[in-house]
């Protein structure tokens, strides 16, 4: 695509000025002070074939339904630790493993309703799978104004191009809230104003028609969720699209001094008398370790092989594994399993002579907590700067929603490093956003 002939590029200003003042900002906690700003948006999309599509979203439903079995499996049976597929200590290790959750069944047996998957498309136009999120997910909000906006400034671009409407996320994310839902409302429940992701928390409850609220609006009584309507009076909450994650989730049975959960709400989720999308304990099949063992649950439980292929990992776990990183510590990028964010990312050859002593000693001594990855070429795509188009490295939010069967939204979050020296795309580093563009048949 020539830049210079696409006539939405010059609407890029307007529609970054328009998101603002629509409030699209996100927000970031650094040395202990909130700072907020705009998620800046490039008008140039990222453009998938029809095709390419296909194949993408065969892997990502494949991909989810392995996670929902290993996690159901985790907490119940555990026939993958048995049969030695996954080591105990990726498992009970896991930052991410909740003992609580032993035994409890989600509203029809679903764990990840909302799966984010991050993907990077190699130079070979091979796509590969950074990283699953299962625990809170965000950032579909942002394609999807962002596509609004692009409609009303420029309606010639989407008379010219033939591509999948993405503003279908709203109907398929109520259709996920309603399949669990046990009886009674559905809400969102936001952490409050100063979420990094407080936009898309009211921006979907207005999509959806779900409620927007706080902890402080909801209230445990005989076993079931209320909360209370403008008129002062209770109503029965069947599903909670939570925004906060599990420790914060109940302070009687998480953190004790938490003041943006609900006392009791996990009681009435282990009762199962309200769905809580995503799961409690999510986190134990999206912790940077366990990624290396998704190609195996996918042969485990659904005997087939992986559709899309994991960047080529090391685990310093195993001896082998350990060997071939300290041989190659330079040609590789080593993440830390517990951060998130793009915090605890390092490549190798980054780092003096001392920091890398510092960091090899640290990995020998807890080697659990990292893996080692391949640096992938990532396809650069080009984004405006000065008026000029300029290639910066991106990756892709792939989302995927889980009722009574997967489906991968024709869409997705483009998010580009604004550093043209960095691969990290993450928003809390200061990236920006693109529009996806799934063509259509």
């Amino acid at each position: 695509m020539n830049f210079k002939d696409f006539e939405l590029c010059a609407h890029t200003n307007s529609i970054n000025e328009l998101l603002a003042r629509y409030g699209v900002k996100f927000g970031i906690y650094k040395n202990n002070t909130f700072h907020e700003r705009l998620f800046p948006f490039d008008a140039i999309p990222r453009i998938i074939e029809a095709d390419e599509f296909i194949q993408l979203e065969k892997g990502l439903k494949q991909r989810v339904k392995a996670l929902n079995l290993f996690i159901k499996d985790i907490y119940s049976d555990k026939k993958i630790v048995k049969d030695n597929i996954v080591p105990e200590d990726f498992i009970f290790a896991s930052s991410g493993y909740m003992p609580e959750c032993e035994g409890i069944m989600p509203s029809k047996g679903v764990y990840s309703h909302i799966s984010g998957i991050d993907l990077v498309q190699g130079k070979n136009k091979e796509w590969y799978i950074l990283e699953d999120n299962l625990r809170v997910p965000s950032g579909a909000s942002y394609p999807m104004i962002a596509r609004q906006l692009c409609r009303k400034s420029s309606p010639k671009t989407f008379e010219t191009y033939h591509l999948e409407d993405n503003r279908d996320y709203a109907k398929m994310l109520r259709k996920t809230l309603d399949y669990v839902n046990v009886e009674g409302h559905t809400v969102i429940l936001t952490p409050g104003r100063y979420n990094s992701a407080y936009f898309e928390h009211s921006y979907l409850a207005e999509q959806t028609g779900a409620h927007l609220v706080t902890g402080q609006d909801l209230f445990v009584e005989g076993d079931k969720l209320y909360y209370k309507n403008y008129n002062g009076e209770k109503e029965r909450v069947g599903a909670v699209y939570r925004r906060i994650s599990d420790d914060y989730l109940d302070p009687m049975n998480f953190v004790a001094d938490s003041v943006i959960g609900v006392p009791h709400l996990f009681d009435v989720y282990r009762k199962g008398n309200v769905a809580l999308l995503n799961a409690p304990g999510n986190g134990v099949a999206d912790d940077k370790g366990i990624y290396y063992f998704v190609p195996k649950m996918i042969r485990y439980y659904l005997e087939e092989e992986p559709i899309l292929q994991n960047a080529p990992t090391y685990l310093p776990f195993y001896e082998e594994d350990r060997k071939y990183v300290l041989e190659h510590f330079d040609d590789l990028v080593l993440k830390d399993v517990a951060e998130a964010g793009g915090y605890g990312v390092v490549f190798g050859n980054s780092l003096t002579k001392e920091e890398k002593e510092k960091f090899i000693k640290m990995l020998k001594e807890e080697p659990r907590r990292f893996i080692a990855q391949e640096v992938i070429d990532f396809l650069d795509i080009d984004i405006m700067e000065k008026g000029e188009a300029v290639p910066r490295k991106a990756d892709l939010r792939a989302f995927v929603l889980t009722s009574d069967e997967p489906v991968v939204w024709k869409s997705g979050l483009t998010r580009f490093s604004r550093n043209p020296d960095s691969f990290i795309v993450n928003s809390s580093q200061g990236g920006g956003f693109k529009d996806t563009w799934v063509l259509s048949q």
